[in-house]
């Protein structure tokens, strides 16, 4: 859910800090006052469309940043989080947007300072904001087998993935045969040309870590008179008379006199002596060393030649002789794909006519999960307008299936159409003109699939326009019953909705110094039913007013506990 919301310098917002619980969480208060700027701010914290004309007049830049509580480990944003490398700690999950007054957007999520598109992916599954004009989830016809196969559950998800895997195969082979059906002049020319690169990797016969040792033995070379002159001077330093060992020598006899005398320098006659020797048999190296470096033009014009060659053949095949070889193998493998052709084409061609029949099968009990599935939905949501006082209004999911036809979600069209008048024709139902109906359709749809869409707030802004009586009760109580499975954010001007919060926020305007600015005020008991008698009468509350929003209050309790 969506735990703490802080505003700065944003549109009439000076700064504000709100505290969200889980349940309905109701806005209210006077037109102007910013509830709806909230919910802006909230929209541009999950990603929608920045302006600098939200950045606060005289200020340089507006922030908003939202801390969302994520207790189910299974919750989608984990995944989101994985997949762009964002890190999730104690379940919290922290967006942050700055907007300048250059309209340069600044977006961080848990602190990592992420891309725009990122922040809508990630937000997209944390926020669903449902406004009265806003093209909606629902309302996006792409969406609808999406909504159906989720409504379908496991059944169908255990379903599609086999047909998935399948179509991937599907995919691979057609895309093989497709090359290989290609322009005959073109497949000669390939194999052309790539008969020669192998034939020249093949020719020059590599060998792996070559080139590192052909480098070495080239610097022996390159350095041999510092090198053997080295050796010289160091196996002249160490050998003959008045030499280093020598001394070390004299130096090893006085210390095994002492050592004889008294034997607590025993280990210290040792340490010298261990060192002659090993200086020792560093002489002899060193002089075996001097006697088989020798200097060899023509063995270093060869490694020349060779480092040249091997050179080429990385600026053409790879980097490195191992990338060079991968090549060759790969190559090697095409060309005896071209060179059989035929036989190739036709093994793939009934590979691909075997994939295409078990796809179909697959396609098929997909299309009859889903069929199945429909009329579940479909009985599901003629009761959820029943119970919104749309009795008369017919719902239909409407199929399209190909099944000579594939796509990666199956060989389905899916789409949701309605009737909201007696004798009216169905239509699309992203045509549904919007207003008071279409208020309760989604509301309706909401109603089950909130509990599908894995969604951590859900936010109606004002959608309960156009509505009052028995139908505003009902309305109320198809909200209510969203929050059961959905953190819910509502800006509401019906007092029925308002009865029914678990949490009533009132949002006000102020002003202060010559400038406008909004706050938020959680409202107890008391101050419900003055506000909830504002929203029955207007301006002058009596006590009959009072009377009936706290019966408002007592209804909503009631309900709520059958």
């Amino acid at each position: 859910m969506l735990a703490e919301l802080s505003i700065k310098n944003f549109a009439i917002i000076e700064k504000l800090s709100i505290s969200f619980d889980k349940g309905l969480t109701v806005l209210t208060g006077e037109t102007g006052a910013g509830k709806s700027i909230i919910i802006d701010a909230i929209h541009l914290l999950v990603g929608g469309r920045g302006s600098s004309e939200f950045v606060r007049h005289g200020e340089e830049k507006a922030e908003i940043e939202g801390l969302f509580q994520i207790d189910d480990l299974q919750h989608p944003v984990y995944a989101k989080a994985l997949e762009f490398g964002i890190d999730i700690e104690e379940g919290m999950v922290i967006l942050r947007r700055d907007i300048s007054r250059t309209g340069k957007s600044v977006c961080r999520i848990n602190g990592k300072l992420v891309t725009i598109s990122t922040l809508r992916e990630i937000g997209a599954v944390l926020v669903d904001i449902h406004g009265q004009h806003e093209h909606q989830e629902l309302m996006d016809e792409t969406k609808h087998l999406p909504l159906l196969d989720q409504f379908g559950g496991e059944e169908i998800t255990s379903s599609l993935e086999v047909y998935q895997e399948l179509f991937r195969k599907y995919e691979q082979t057609r895309q093989k045969l497709k090359a290989l059906s290609e322009n005959d002049q073109q497949m000669a020319h390939r194999l052309d040309l790539i008969l020669f690169q192998f034939n020249e990797i093949q020719k020059a016969n590599l060998k792996l870590d070559e080139d590192e040792e052909l480098m070495s033995e080239k610097r022996k070379l390159v350095n041999f008179e510092k090198l053997f002159e080295a050796f010289q001077l160091s196996y002249s330093a160490l050998n003959g008379e008045q030499k280093g060992l020598d001394w070390l020598g004299m130096a090893m006899g006085h210390l095994e006199n002492a050592a004889s005398l008294d034997s607590t320098y025993k280990d210290l006659y040792e340490a010298v002596s261990n060192c002659y020797y090993q200086l020792e048999d560093a002489g002899r190296a060193i002089r075996n060393e001097m006697e088989v470096l020798e200097f060899d033009p023509e063995r270093l014009n060869e490694i020349e030649d060779r480092l040249n060659e091997i050179n080429q053949l990385k600026r053409k095949y790879g980097k490195t002789i191992h990338e060079i070889l991968e090549y060759a193998a790969k190559i090697e493998e095409e060309i005896e794909t071209l060179q059989n052709k035929e036989t190739i084409i036709g093994e793939l061609e009934k590979e691909l006519s075997s994939i295409e029949k078990d796809l179909a099968l697959e396609a098929k009990q997909l299309t009859e999960l889903r069929q199945k599935w429909a009329r579940k939905l479909t009985e599901l949501i003629h009761k959820e307008l029943k119970d919104l006082y749309m009795e008369k209004t017919i719902f239909e999911i409407r199929f399209e299936t190909d099944l000579h036809h594939f796509s990666k979600t199956g060989s389905d069209y899916v789409e949701f159409y309605i009737s909201t008048n007696p004798g009216e024709p169905l239509k699309p139902l992203s045509k549904v003109a919007s207003g008071g109906e279409l208020s309760r359709i989604m509301l309706a749809l909401k109603s089950i699939f909130s509990k599908h869409q894995g969604v951590t707030s859900i936010i109606f802004d004002e959608v309960d326009t156009g509505v009052s009586g028995r139908v505003a009760q009902a309305i109320a109580e198809k909200i209510y019953k969203v929050a059961n499975n959905s953190q819910v954010l509502c800006i509401s001007h019906l007092p029925q909705v308002a009865a029914m919060a678990d949490n009533h926020l009132f949002i006000s305007k102020n002003i202060k110094d010559g400038r406008t600015t909004t706050s938020v005020r959680k409202l107890q008991e008391d101050e419900k039913i003055k506000e909830i008698g504002r929203m029955i009468s207007g301006a002058e509350i009596t006590d009959l007013t009072r009377q009936h929003a706290s019966e408002l209050l007592q209804l909503a309790v009631k309900y709520k506990k059958s």
